[in-house]
């Protein structure tokens, strides 16, 4: 595994512990591993491709569909904001699926990331 993508994976490890924004930093950081690898050893990788992005794309489902709920006691901005960038993703998924490129990959590795360190307080 790439320098990069261990370094995500080793910072995905979930507590028992872990609070709800804890759990949702470590899944970004392990969809961002998942796609940072394919990145990395993109000639090999390839058939980790469709797995990673079909991951990502899950837990964006869940966490676009649960930031966005009404009972959610997000702002509104914030909620749009979630709502935006799940569609952003969802559409870079399937252009990426159409026509695969590893430098497509590094924004929602970056997204990703960045999210996480929002979450764990580190943004």
């Amino acid at each position: 595994m790439h320098h990069g993508a261990a370094a995500y994976a080793s910072t995905a490890k979930v507590t028992s512990t872990a609070s709800p924004r804890d759990l949702e930093a470590s899944l970004l950081l392990k969809a961002a591993a998942k796609l940072q690898a394919v990145k990395d050893n993109w000639e090999q990788a390839r058939g980790d491709l469709s797995p990673a992005l079909a991951y990502n794309r899950k837990l964006w489902t869940i966490l676009s569909t649960s930031a966005t709920k009404p009972e959610n006691p997000l702002p509104l901005p914030i909620k749009n904001n979630i709502a935006n960038l799940g569609l952003f993703i969802f559409q870079r998924t399937i252009d990426i699926e159409i026509e695969p490129a590893p430098e497509k990959l590094s924004i929602l590795v970056s997204i990703n990331s960045n999210i996480a360190a929002g979450l764990a307080g580190r943004g």
